[in-house]
């Protein structure tokens, strides 16, 4: 008897958080797993990647969902994100979206400034804007790295867009530091910028409720192997970070990039205790309603 196949849309997000779906895709691990996944770049995306870079001094002048508005539009039902942004966006959800587990993308951001600027030290950032991304991995842990050196005050971020917008920003002098990830920073120190300071963090899945335990699950061990067929060999997969830099800012090759620093691990239950650190982090920082527990964002839909 054939089995029935469930099918789900999942957003395609930059190359380094996704290429697990990415890899699931080209691999045939979602179609074993008895899924028929589409991944779906969102309308508000592409038009971010063609425009200019909004800029905001205020968290509150931007909506939480940015470009992940789509699952509030049925535009996909699954997507991954920074961890701290998921919370605050399940928070805000409409569509009755839940975090379900950790992502399998270890993310790292970095802080970079050009190579002529005074700054090489995370102390000589105090008072200089950085340009970030609210409520995604760039602005939260760009506030993780700077309050331990320096005065709360004394960080200062700014919204400007998603990473092509910031990194064009810095290049042509509109804003002096800029939080990217990869293949960015990667493009930064092709170009001679400095690195500040970095730091890894996790990322989170959500889904809205039509995705159910048995779908979630499938997905979920589609990714598990291709999480092993990526840290079996990443070199195959890089082209798909690389080609996210325009060859006019620089070409960017596979070898450019830092192997170190793309970190894939099985996807795992996103605990009470990782949450209420990260719960704790962002009340400090007035960055999500303290009403907002565990109980009411995370519904861990593994079936075991």
């Amino acid at each position: 008897m054939a089995r029935t196949v469930k099918k789900t849309r999942v957003e395609l997000n930059n190359a380094v958080f996704s290429l697990p779906d990415i890899v699931a895709q080209a691999e045939g691990y979602f179609p074993d797993e008895g899924l028929e996944v589409e991944l779906v770049v969102p309308d508000k995306r592409k038009a971010m990647l063609a425009g200019a870079g909004a800029r905001a001094s205020e968290h509150t002048a931007i909506k939480s969902f940015l470009w992940h508005e789509g699952i509030e539009k049925g535009e996909f039902a699954v997507y991954h994100a920074c961890e701290w942004g998921q919370m605050r966006r399940t928070q805000d959800t409409c569509a009755g979206a839940k975090v379900i587990t950790k992502r399998a993308a270890v993310s790292t951001q970095a802080i970079i400034v050009r190579g002529d600027s005074r700054c090489n030290v995370p102390q000589d950032l105090a008072n200089v804007e950085v340009a970030v991304n609210f409520h995604a991995g760039s602005h939260y842990i760009t506030l993780g790295m700077l309050a331990g050196v320096m005065k709360r005050d004394e960080v200062r971020t700014v919204h400007v867009g998603i990473p092509n917008q910031r990194f064009k920003a810095l290049l042509n002098g509109s804003i002096q530091a800029a939080a990217v990830m990869e293949p960015w920073i990667s493009a930064a120190e092709k170009l001679g910028c400095k690195v500040i300071c970095e730091a890894y963090y996790n990322g989170l899945e959500v889904a809205d409720p039509s995705v159910d335990a048995e779908t979630y699950t499938a997905l979920h061990r589609a990714h598990i192997r291709a999480v092993d067929k990526i840290n079996e060999d990443i070199r195959p997969w890089l082209h798909h970070l690389t080609a996210e830099v325009p060859a006019d800012i620089v070409k960017l090759e596979p070898s450019d990039l830092h192997l170190p620093r793309l970190r894939y691990n099985h996807p795992e239950p996103y605990s009470p205790a990782e949450f209420q650190r990260t719960y704790d982090f962002m009340v400090a920082w007035g960055l999500i309603n303290p009403a907002s527990t565990y109980d009411k964002l995370v519904d861990a839909r593994v079936a075991v």
